[in-house]
């Protein structure tokens, strides 16, 4: 597995974020049986900095707490059986699967672990976990979609023992 960290935002938090990203990346994929070897990018920025890319690759004119770009299409959510057939899912010097790049908000980890009251450490695990959903092709556009997101994300997060405080 190839996680490539990188913060842009000039935040720092009192967690190894690279050491949580890897450890809640692989439990998402081992609680979703990814069967591939897997490449992920990480991207921290700042408020201003995912307002404008969400504002340009989404034509969402505010800032967000992460986005999530996957570099496969599933049949279905959660459906890895055609991931083979198609070489541009994988790294040709590796061999990993490419899930995507998920960036993320410093600024909103620190902002929204005050509002809902628990560890910055918790939010930046939830919204790793949440992201790398999308990456495997789940969504929550409607609310069976979000009913079934929710439990799987809660899930994962029990499995690393991280859990609501």
């Amino acid at each position: 597995m190839t996680i490539t960290l990188e913060n842009e935002s000039g935040r720092e938090f009192d967690f190894p974020c690279e050491q949580l990203a890897a450890e809640v990346i692989e439990a998402a994929l081992e609680a979703e049986d990814f069967p591939f070897e897997a490449e992920v990018n990480v991207l921290l920025v700042t408020n201003e900095e995912i307002h404008r890319i969400n504002r340009e690759q989404r034509g969402i004119d505010s800032p967000t707490d992460v986005l999530s770009f996957p570099m496969i299409a599933y049949p279905a959510p959660g459906d890895f059986s055609k991931v083979e057939e198609e070489d541009d899912n994988f790294n040709p010097e590796t061999g990993e699967a490419l899930l995507g790049d998920i960036i993320l908000s410093s600024d909103k980890v620190k902002e929204q672990a005050r509002e809902f009251g628990h560890s910055e450490r918790r939010e930046f695990a939830f919204l790793i976990v949440h992201s790398m959903l999308h990456l495997m092709g789940y969504d929550h556009m409607t609310e069976a979609e979000a009913a079934v997101i929710e439990e799987k994300q809660r899930n994962i997060l029990n499995m690393v023992g991280i859990f609501r405080e």
